[in-house]
């Protein structure tokens, strides 16, 4: 009986597989107002490099994932909108890196291979793209709302 049970809920969890184009209910990452700012320009005050490419990925990776393109490559797109934000967040982190006199580089905690905070940042950015490229293909998210007064998205510089 037990093994009925077991084998019936592979079978049952293989076909909800197979219905791969309804949207997932629940996975979306919402735009809060307080993130409505345009991702790419200067921080706001207090805010962080890895907090203001994490969003300007997120609302890059949700407007142009509805392009019918591979996900790598709608990814890379998002990458390369983002550039500004990951340049900021890699100044921030040489500043600080030369303030405190510490090594630049050191083993990944990932890999164990030699790495910089540089290299990691690309890697973050180039994974987070991806993440949320196919977060919103799977949930049918919708694209950041447009705030009133404010140009679309529409350079890497937004």
């Amino acid at each position: 009986m037990r093994r009925i049970l077991i084998v019936g809920a592979a079978c049952a969890g293989l076909a909800a597989c197979q219905g791969g184009d309804r949207p997932v209910a629940g996975i979306c990452k919402s735009f809060t107002q307080a993130e409505a700012q345009p991702a790419a320009g200067p921080p706001a005050a207090g805010g962080t490099g890895a907090a203001d490419l994490e969003d300007c990925l997120h609302r890059w990776a949700y407007t142009l994932a509805g392009s019918r393109d591979e996900a790598g490559i709608v990814a890379d797109a998002v990458a390369a909108a983002c550039r500004a934000p990951l340049a900021r967040w890699n100044q921030q982190s040489m500043s600080a890196a030369a303030a405190a006199q510490a090594p630049q580089e050191a083993p990944s905690l990932i890999t164990g291979q030699q790495t910089n905070p540089i290299a990691e940042h690309a890697n973050f950015a180039s994974d987070r793209a991806l993440f949320y490229v196919v977060q919103a293909r799977a949930g049918g998210c919708k694209p950041p709302p447009r705030k009133e007064g404010q140009a679309p998205m529409t350079s890497p510089d937004r």
